[in-house]
């Protein structure tokens, strides 16, 4: 008998205690989620331009900072892959694009929550090796024979805007390759792999000493803006208008503005 009770002792008690569990442990308790929901462990996916990388990354820790648990996952390329692949249905936040033309695809397909914001503009410079080895020091020397130039692809908003200015000038180019991103042709060039490349001056300004720029004419005639939206489909909506509003605010401005981004 006192065996017995030692048991039924012993039973309740394992009872209570596991009822007094912390809530983290799981077990279905409620509290114990909506803890999780509001202190954070949240993963704001933000779509970008790949122009903005660098700048994208400084703001995207100080988001987090201001935003304890919540981590903010930069995917950049560029705009036009981006904006072809959330339309197919990739699951992101934030879209960041670096023309209106691919912003314009996202909304035609109604995927913005709310009207898009210009948030800055960028325009195009000639890059060549810190080496110069093709000598270039003008926008004609593009044109000498043997010289490896590269550009964007057209589809894409630096493409674009080199398309502009080539007729603003009268000029067709003939690079050796079209990339994908502008990050991709400032890599050619700082590699050695080209000899001179057309990239966006926020680009040539983070390469630092790495290259050498050369001056573009006429590249006013092709000032690109960049638009910023929330997603309509986004898993995190109150967050995702809040870096909108981050990036529109005071330290976007000024973390643009440093990287030689202009003003909207």
């Amino acid at each position: 008998m006192k065996a017995l009770k030692a048991a039924a002792i012993t039973a309740v008690l394992g009872a209570v205690l596991a009822g007094c569990g912390s809530p983290s442990s799981g077990g279905g308790n409620a509290g114990g989620s909506a803890a999780a929901s509001s202190d954070g462990d949240r993963t704001l996916t933000v779509y970008a331009a790949a122009s903005l990388a660098d700048t994208f990354d400084q703001l995207g820790k100080d988001f987090e900072e201001a935003h304890p648990g919540t981590t903010v996952a930069l995917n950049y390329g560029g705009s036009s892959g981006l904006a072809q692949q959330l339309i197919e249905g990739a699951p992101a936040d934030v879209f960041a694009s670096a023309d209106q033309k691919n912003m314009t695809k996202l909304t035609d397909a109604q995927l913005n929550d709310g009207e898009p914001t210009i948030f800055a503009t960028n325009t195009l410079t000639i890059v060549v090796p810190t080496d110069n080895p093709a000598d270039i020091t003008s926008f004609d020397d593009l044109h000498k024979d043997g010289v490896k130039l590269v550009t964007c692809a057209p589809e894409v908003p630096c493409g674009s805007a080199t398309q502009t200015v080539e007729k603003a000038n009268g000029v067709t180019l003939e690079p050796v390759s079209e990339e994908g991103s502008v990050s991709d042709v400032l890599g050619k060039v700082t590699s050695g792999q080209a000899d001179a490349g057309i990239v966006y001056v926020t680009d040539a300004k983070s390469a630092g000493d790495k290259i050498q720029t050369v001056d573009l004419p006429k590249a006013d005639q092709a000032v690109n803006e960049y638009p910023i939206v929330s997603l309509k489909d986004s898993k995190n909506a109150e967050l995702a208008a809040e870096f909108e509003k981050f990036v529109t605010g005071p330290q976007g401005e000024e973390a643009l503005q440093k990287a030689g981004f202009g003003a909207p």
